[in-house]
């Protein structure tokens, strides 16, 4: 058995699960998001929390079982508490701003990059290069931060762009210049 699967998932005050027709429906404070469930997986909630079964013991339903136990908890706690990210702008003359719906962002090219939020994402700038990113929908979370990181990664020589707050970025040596 799974053991991340067999874990049931306690459903806090306030927020509200429903299962119907092979999709999980949960609503919170910080939104409502829902998720289809593969049709080897059956999903019961009662009392206060919610379980997530497999219906045989094939290979397929074995993988999905944990799978569709961790989205579901990610969307408890993404409509309860939300999830953030924290996005690290290196480099001399590199900045951000937060422009209406877009985040400008100066990261030496001829241009500034106007990066587009999508909607259930929300940025924050704090001192022009540390960037904030918060999202109830984990999975849109990750895929913004990569797209913004994406823009500029960071180089191993100077360290120069944008990398996640706790990412570590190994260095190289420049040329040395011995004869």
């Amino acid at each position: 058995m799974s053991r991340i699967g067999r874990l049931s998932i306690p459903i806090p005050a306030g927020v509200k699960v429903s299962v119907s027709a092979g999709e999980v429906s949960v609503e919170g404070k910080r939104g409502k998001l829902s998720q289809t469930v593969a049709p080897n997986v059956e999903v019961r909630v009662a009392d206060g929390l919610c379980t997530v079964a497999r219906r045989d013991d094939s290979k397929i339903s074995r993988s999905m079982h944990g799978l569709y136990r961790r989205l579901i908890q990610n969307m408890v706690t993404g409509v309860n508490e939300g999830f953030s990210k924290v996005l690290l702008v290196n480099g001399v003359g590199y900045r951000a701003e937060l422009k209406g719906k877009s985040l400008m962002l100066a990261l030496g090219f001829s241009n500034p990059i106007e990066y587009a939020l999508p909607e259930g994402v929300t940025v924050g700038v704090e001192a022009n290069n540390r960037i904030t990113v918060s999202s109830s929908d984990r999975q849109r979370l990750g895929q913004v931060c990569a797209e913004i990181r994406s823009l500029r990664p960071p180089e191993p020589y100077k360290g120069k762009g944008i990398r996640y707050e706790k990412e570590f970025v190994r260095r190289k040596i420049g040329k040395t210049g011995v004869k």
